[in-house]
């Protein structure tokens, strides 16, 4: 069949080959005739290989289109092709599967305190469409699952910034080349907005860079880089670029700078009003302080600077609130402020008559700088608590060398490609994970797995992006790149971590969140009781020297306000997580979450695997029996030259040993494996057997001169192999997959924390057995098939135990998922550690142990900080309301007081919290 196809947007020869040869290489194209003047091509070509649609597709993806709009090219440019203004149908890639639940998380900004993080996950949690939200305070991430049909991300973003709240996006900067008119920037513009997750693009194409604001949980970089790379332009981030920036970073550091400068007038303008104050109350010590810092006039402009700068987000903050029905902090700072500040007003340029006389602009300035104080320690501290996130961020290499054209080329790490060679010097990072193709070296591992000892790689071994390379150079195929690198997975596992919520913290969310309201009836009943009942009563006139009972009522009733801090409780638990986890991290213990953590403390039964969790998972050679007239190196080298043609693993593991040796092995003249039984060879004109009883039964061999010896062996859970020649057995070999050196430690320690220690394996009963017996467990579930060990563990549960089961393969999956907390090593499978919750990188048994403990500590420092949070606020806020008044007379918390209290309650959780980076947790 032949085909005329209009081709627009050809400008050149350069043009024409690319058409050309988009159509040709196609299959099932028998030949093409490009016409540059008459934008056509002549197609002939098999239907029932290729249609007329596929072909088209091709000439689009090339970079040209089949349609009607055309692009004008400047003259000087006659010899670059561009790409046409593409077209897209918007409502096709709209069409989303109502039903279809996603997630996605995004930061929040502007949270103070834990009313702020239920005011953000309530507005969300109403939304049509959202099956699920929770809010992280330190981490100021909301995570959100979502039916896309119902409710988009824009719409979510929209939610938050309307109570008050900023959405923060990630930015990148991208270089785009290729683009050489208008319609080249609106090409790439558009196929980057039609990425999910894209909020906005800007394509310049005089700076030929596109600027791109976007989510990161839906949307990455490479993605971006590709969908132009498929329009026909290239993408990449600038190569003078400095060190990617964090985003998390940055925004800390901006609240930082802000609460700094807040922090700053505030002093500053405080300095005068208390000497101004002092003045007033103690004339004989202050008199150098000149009368005008006293007068009213002056405070009040003092004061309202203090109100309208430093003060203003306050006061923002409650009106945004209270305008969408939510309330925080910000309600209880500003009614405290703000009825201070009004009075004093009242007071200066309204005639009240006795005992209104008096002006309160020290104590409304004085709980501003104390309470920006806290926020602005508060800040600083929450930023360190993520700390392990950027110390493994920074682990991460910032450029690769690839060889291209037999040509070396440094390029951004983003940019390394699946299947590049990469090539390493020695004391370079290796900057993704790949195979070894050519040369040798040692690579310091030691960030990635804790071991210190450098690890020799060689052609075919595998290397782990963002580890060092010490003593050669290597080249090595890239296999992941970018999100899928160990390094990149291990970060994602610990900001999800991070992300997540405890139960324990869900509880003191609640409470918090409906903590404001009771305060608020606190001070109104503290107020109303001290106005009509306690001034007159405990004679508040004499002691307190205030003259009007609604002055002192209304000053009990901001302390109780300035007091009542849900900020410590609501950084109670996320804090300790956050730290708890990093530290985990850090110690080679990857924890999914909060509840895993909390999960983990009420665990009382361990199910091992066997293969290669309790043993290496491969055999190895273990004995050497000889009988008279033999020595061990002679039956190792017999054995081992008879195996050297087996690929069966047993034979490998003899082989093996013999190579370790440095044994010198003997060609074979004739090798005949023996299924079942073992191997049959000839060696120097000598006839070697080497199998099992049956094998030298058949071949009348009498082996009673080792039974012995081979049973006790086998009943030691390993496989042995007798050695025969010329008719005569000469000795045994007994292969076996032999324990990890810690497994013995582990398990006994693990015994004396009072968990049962099960181990459950497909092997027999008595292999099983032999393995139990020398860890020490007592309770073996044998000849497990792989499908059945998810129902072996839900059996222990229906026994009432907490059930933790650590295991590395594809058949532990299920068995991970079952259990009540699934602890993959991080040798085993993909899937192993997907279905886990805990993920142990160092394939060390002795860090379940230290992942308990890790668990216990962590819940320690949630109940103490839970515990001064709660205790705080149910001493606090009796005090302030004037309980001891009535029994020691003056005995009243001032306003100013209460905010320095406030401000250092959220520091002092935050702060224990960060104590636990010096426990020891191995």
């Amino acid at each position: 069949m032949k085909a005329n196809i209009k081709v627009y947007g050809m400008t050149c020869m350069h043009c024409h080959k690319r058409v050309t040869d988009a159509i040709s290489n196609l299959e099932g194209v028998n030949s093409v005739d490009v016409s540059l003047e008459d934008e056509d091509a002549s197609v002939d070509f098999n239907p029932d290989a290729i249609t007329l649609n596929e072909i088209k597709q091709a000439i689009t993806a090339a970079g040209y289109e089949v349609g009607e709009d055309t692009c004008t090219v400047p003259e000087s440019e006659d010899e670059a092709a561009c790409p046409i203004l593409i077209k897209y149908d918007e409502t096709e890639d709209n069409k989303v599967e109502a039903g279809s639940i996603k997630e996605v998380s995004f930061k929040v900004s502007g949270m103070q305190c834990s009313a702020c993080s239920q005011n953000v996950e309530r507005t969300l949690k109403k939304m049509d469409g959202v099956t699920s939200a929770s809010v992280n305070l330190p981490m100021e991430r909301a995570s959100v699952s979502y039916d896309p049909a119902l409710v988009s991300l824009e719409d979510m973003e929209k939610a938050v910034d309307v109570i008050g709240y900023h959405v923060v996006r990630d930015r990148v900067v991208l270089e785009v080349g290729g683009m050489k008119c208008a319609a080249c920037s609106q090409n790439v513009e558009k196929v980057l907005n039609r990425l999910k997750g894209v909020s906005s693009a800007n394509v310049n194409i005089t700076t030929g860079r596109a600027q791109v604001e976007y989510n990161s949980s839906l949307v990455s970089v490479d993605e971006m880089r590709k969908a132009i790379e498929g329009i026909g332009y290239t993408a990449s981030l600038p190569a003078d670029r400095h060190e990617a920036e964090d985003r998390e970073r940055k925004e800390r550091e901006k609240e930082i700078k802000s609460q700094r400068n807040n922090l700053l007038i505030s002093i500053v303008i405080l300095i005068p009003i208390m000497l101004g104050n002092m003045s007033n109350m103690f004339p004989a010590y202050f008199g150098f302080v000149p009368d005008f810092f006293s007068n009213k006039n002056l405070l009040f402009l003092l004061a309202t600077i203090v109100m309208v700068f430093p003060g203003r987000q306050f006061f923002v903050g409650t009106y945004k609130g209270l305008k969408h029905g939510v309330t925080d902090m910000n309600l209880l700072i500003a009614t405290g402020t703000g009825a201070a500040y009004v009075i004093s007003i009242a007071a200066t340029y309204l005639n009240l008559g006795p005992g209104y006389e008096h002006v309160y602009y020290d104590t409304a300035v004085m709980l501003i700088t104390f309470i920006t104080l806290g926020r602005y320690l508060e800040a600083r501290a929450k930023g360190r608590t993520s700390e392990s996130i950027k110390k493994l961020i920074g682990l991460q290499a910032k450029t690769a060398r690839i060889i291209v054209a037999d040509e070396e080329k440094e390029i951004p790490v983003e940019d390394v490609q699946a299947d590049d060679i990469v090539f390493v010097r020695p004391g370079e990072k290796i900057p993704v994970d790949g195979v070894v193709i050519e040369g040798s070296s040692a690579i310091d591992e030691s960030m990635i797995t804790g071991e210190s000892i450098p690890v020799e790689k060689n052609v075919d071994d595998m290397v782990i992006g963002s580890t060092i390379n010490k003593s050669g150079a290597l080249k090595f195929r890239a296999t992941k790149v970018g999100a899928d690198t160990a390094l990149a997975r291990i970060i994602e596992l610990v900001e999800n971590a991070q992300n997540s919520k405890a139960p324990i913290q869900r509880i003191a969310d609640v409470v918090a969140g409906h903590f404001i309201l009771v305060v608020h009836v606190i001070a109104l009943v503290a107020f109303f009781f001290w106005y009509f009942i306690g001034y007159e009563a405990f004679n508040a006139a004499v002691n307190s020297g205030i003259e009007s009972p609604f002055l002192f009522s209304l000053l009990i009733s901001i302390t109780v306000l300035v007091i009542s801090c849900p900020c410590a409780v609501g950084l109670a638990t996320p804090a300790a997580i956050m730290v708890g986890t990093g530290k985990g991290a850090e110690n080679g213990i990857l924890i999914k979450g909060g509840e895993a953590l909390e999960t983990t403390l009420k665990i009382d039964t361990i199910v091992f695997d066997k293969t290669g969790t309790l043993t290496k998972g491969k055999p190895e050679l273990t004995d050497v029996i000889l009988t008279a007239g033999h020595a061990e190196d002679e039956i190792l080298a017999i054995a081992a030259s008879a195996e050297k043609g087996s690929e069966h693993p047993l034979g490998e593991a003899i082989v093996k040993a013999a190579e370790d040796k440095e044994l010198t092995l003997k060609s074979v003249d004739h090798f005949n494996s023996i299924a079942g039984h073992g191997v049959e060879a000839t060696i120097d004109s000598s006839r070697i057997l080497l199998g099992t009883r049956k094998l030298m039964e058949d071949n009348s061999i009498d082996v009673s001169s080792i039974n012995e010896n081979m049973e006790k062996l086998e009943s030691e859970g390993k496989t042995a192999m007798i050695v025969a020649t010329e008719g005569s057995v000469i000795g045994l070999v007994a292969v076996a997959d032999t324990l990890k050196e810690n497994s013995k430690e582990a398990v006994e320690k693990l015994q004396k924390m009072n968990i049962e220690v099960v181990m459950i394996t497909g092997d027999n009963r008595r292999t099983a057995d032999a393995i139990a017996s020398q860890l020490g467990i007592k309770r073996v579930l044998s000849e497990v098939l792989p499908g059945d060990k998810a129902s072996e563990i839900k059996k222990l549960q229906d026994e009432g135990m907490i059930v933790a089961m650590v295991g590395d393969g594809i058949n532990d999956a299920p068995a991970l998922t079952q259990s009540d907390i699934g602890i993959a090593m991080g040798a085993g499978t993909d899937i192993a550690m997907e279905s886990a919750q805990i993920v142990l990188i160092k394939n060390d048994l002795r860090d379940v142990l230290a992942s308990i403990r890790l668990s216990r500590l962590t819940m320690n420092k949630i109940k103490q900080n839970l515990f001064w949070a709660f205790g705080y606020n149910s001493i606090g806020i009796p005090l302030a309301a004037g309980i001891l008044y009535p029994f020691i007379a003056k005995i009243v918390i001032t306003p100013e007081l209460a905010a320095a209290f406030m401000a250092m309650s959220s520091v002092s959780v935050t702060t224990n919290s960060l104590l636990m980076k010096r426990s020891r947790i191995k």
